[in-house]
C-alpha cells in the first residue's frame, strides 16, 4: 500500500494518461473505422481499394513500429514540434482503425441486400443508403466486437510509455528504476487497467442492452 500512498501523484497521472490516450485513440479509430469500411463497401473502385491498402497495411504492421514511425518520422517530415501523446494517440487510433473497419464491415454484411437495394430504388445515394439504411442496423450486431477492440486498445495503449508518454505502464518502469518492488507496482498498474477495462466493458454492455430487439 505504501508504494501507492508515496507515489499516488505520479499514480495519478499515469492512471489520467491511460485514460486521456485511450478516449483519444478510441474517437480517431471510430471515426477512421466507420469512413473506411463505408470505403470498403463502396460502388467506386479507388475506393474500395484504398480501404483495401489502409486495412491489409496497418494489421499487418506490428505496433510498436508505427509508434516509432510516429515518434521519429512523422515530426521530421510532416508536423514538428507535435506532442508525442498527440503522436501516440495518431499511432495507436489509425492501428485500431483498421479492427473497427473490419467489425464494422462484418456488421453491414449482416443487413439484408434488399434494404440498400429499396433505399436506390427511393433515389437515395450510396452515402445516404449506409448513413441512414445500412449503418443503423449494422449497430446492433457490431457492439459485441467493438467492445473488446477498445479493450484491447487500452492494453495496447502500454506502449506509449516508452516513447515519453505518461501513463500507467510508464509510472511502472520509473517506480521500478528507483528500486521499489516490482510486485506491488504490478498489482496496483494492474488494478487501474482493471478498472478502465471494466468501466469500458459495462459501459458496451450497457448500449448492447438499449439497442437488443425486443424477443
Amino acid at each position: 500500500m505504501n508504494v501507492l500512498l508515496d507515489n499516488f501523484s505520479d499514480f495519478r497521472a499515469g492512471f489520467i494518461g491511460t485514460l486521456s490516450i485511450t478516449a483519444f485513440s478510441t474517437a480517431i479509430a471510430l471515426v477512421l473505422g466507420v469512413i473506411i469500411a463505408g470505403f470498403r463497401v463502396s460502388p467506386v473502385p479507388p475506393l474500395r481499394f484504398f480501404g483495401t491498402a489502409w486495412v491489409t497495411l496497418l494489421r499487418n504492421t506490428p505496433l510498436t513500429l508505427l509508434f516509432l514511425v510516429a515518434t521519429f518520422v512523422v515530426p521530421l517530415v510532416f508536423f514538428p514540434g507535435m506532442s508525442s501523446f498527440v503522436l501516440a494517440s495518431l499511432a495507436l487510433g489509425f492501428y485500431t482503425s483498421s479492427f473497427v473497419c473490419e467489425a464494422i464491415r462484418s456488421g453491414i454484411n449482416t443487413v439484408p441486400l434488399g434494404q440498400a437495394e429499396a433505399a436506390r430504388s427511393l433515389g437515395m445515394s450510396f452515402s445516404q443508403t449506409l448513413r441512414l439504411i445500412v449503418l443503423p442496423q449494422a449497430t446492433r450486431t457490431v457492439i459485441p466486437p467493438l467492445s473488446s477492440i477498445i479493450i484491447a486498445l487500452t492494453k495496447n495503449s502500454a506502449i506509449a510509455g516508452a516513447f515519453n508518454v505518461v501513463e500507467l505502464f510508464g509510472w511502472q518502469k520509473s517506480l521500478s528504476d528507483q528500486g521499489y518492488a516490482i510486485v506491488p507496482i504490478f498489482i496496483w498498474v494492474a488494478l487501474g487497467y482493471l478498472v478502465i477495462t471494466f468501466t469500458i466493458s459495462g459501459l458496451f454492455r450497457l448500449l448492447e442492452r438499449r439497442m437488443e430487439v425486443a424477443r
